[in-house]
């Protein structure tokens, strides 16, 4: 906890106070040893910790690049998407919080229980609409007048949306997300007790014109068969997966018939223009390759070995002496 810091005019003041007897040197540092009592709501149970809260957030952060993706090219027009915040706060309180009509999304995340919410702000949702029927994205609140058409096209824009959530999701369980209910009324929507914690990831949303909130809420009977999974430990470990023997043999093949260029290089030096132009036949060229010394083995222009030469077969070959690190000099 950090510690206050006295100007000096304060601590003139102070040790007056005490010199003069208004106040007692002892008093203050038995008031310095008592307990300090914190209140606790119990309506406010916090029932995740910050490590997992972390995790959440990577999560959703995918997911808000997922959907970026989804709406550009559903929308044609710019999304940007991101989160703003991550809280776990009573149901009751997330209600109150949001419009009393607004764009609600109810999805079952099977094989978990219960339902999550995704409430879309009227300004981004009519923003959708208006780009879907050919508009500029300018938003609008209309939400007490939806005709059934518009319904529709909402609902089956926000149905297909859930793909990106089962993969944003895939890192801690495997969910099969389903849109089970499109509502604009929260006073109807009775997911859990108004006590129930929910964790609420608040996603910063511009769709063309339209800028406002997508909010997620995600009741805790929903993340406590996967809290194990929402641990440092569950993302830091490298699972390791079973290898497709079909498509680890293909791979092997085309590796193994894949060409590449190897090539000795005998050695090297350097002449002038003028040497150049009076080179003969029978003119030796001495090079800077000592015949003491290995050559070097290139593959695709790479220095890979140390070799000597020869001849096999009647043809001239080198010989690999060994592999050739990296940090050697002549590399």
């Amino acid at each position: 906890m950090a510690e206050e810091v006295l100007s000096q005019s304060e601590i003139d003041s102070l040790l007056s106070a005490i010199s003069s007897g208004e106040m007692d040197a002892d008093e203050l540092k038995q008031e310095k040893k008592e307990q300090k009592v914190r209140v606790y709501d119990f309506k406010r149970a916090l029932r995740f910790s910050k490590d997992q809260i972390r995790s959440l957030s990577r999560i959703h952060e995918n997911f808000a690049r997922l959907l970026t993706t989804y709406f550009s090219a559903q929308l044609r027009t710019h999304v940007d998407i991101s989160v703003a915040s991550v809280d776990q706060v009573p149901y009751e309180e997330f209600i109150r919080s949001i419009p009393k009509m607004t764009i609600l999304n109810i999805y079952s995340v099977h094989p978990l229980d219960g339902r999550l919410l995704m409430e879309v702000s009227p300004n981004v949702a009519y923003g959708m609409l208006d780009r879907m029927l050919g508009g500029k994205g300018s938003s609008m609140n209309k939400v007490e007048n939806l005709t059934e058409i518009e319904t529709m096209l909402m609902s089956q824009l926000f149905e297909k949306a859930a793909v990106n959530l089962r993969e944003a999701w895939s890192s801690i369980s495997e969910i099969d997300p389903v849109l089970e209910d499109f509502e604009v009324n929260p006073q109807f929507l009775q997911m859990v007790s108004p006590n129930e914690t929910v964790i609420v990831i608040s996603l910063n949303t511009t769709i063309g014109e339209a800028s406002g909130m997508i909010n997620i809420c995600i009741p805790h009977i929903v993340l406590e068969p996967v809290i194990p999974n929402l641990s440092v430990h569950h993302w830091m470990q490298t699972e390791a997966k079973e290898r497709d023997p079909e498509a680890y043999e293909k791979l092997t093949n085309n590796i193994q018939h894949a060409n590449v260029e190897a090539k000795v290089l005998l050695g090297e030096t350097s002449i002038n223009v003028q040497q150049l132009l009076h080179l003969d036949k029978d003119d030796v060229i001495a090079l800077n390759q000592s015949i003491e010394d290995p050559l070097l083995l290139e593959i695709n222009d790479e220095p890979k070995f140390y070799v000597q030469p020869g001849n096999y077969k009647n043809k001239r070959s080198v010989q690999v002496l060994e592999e050739m690190k990296r940090g050697d000099d002549d590399g």
